[in-house]
């Protein structure tokens, strides 16, 4: 998994009836793009450190 500043990181419920959980990434903490990432979360606006799983996947910024 590779991420920039400004990509989404999505992260699918893996449990019946958890919703998506939807990241803008803030901070990539090494030069090749690999996690951990700074992540501002969209529904809470909370800035966590994030090691994603296999339920993760990262939507790279338009534009």
């Amino acid at each position: 998994m590779h991420a920039a500043i400004g990509d989404k990181l999505i992260v699918e419920g893996t449990y019946h009836g958890e919703h998506q959980k939807i990241g803008i990434v803030t901070e990539v903490r090494h030069a090749d793009g690999t996690p951990p990432y700074m992540v501002r979360w969209t529904d809470s606006n909370e800035e966590t450190l994030v090691f994603p799983g296999p339920d993760a996947r990262v939507v790279a910024k338009e534009g």
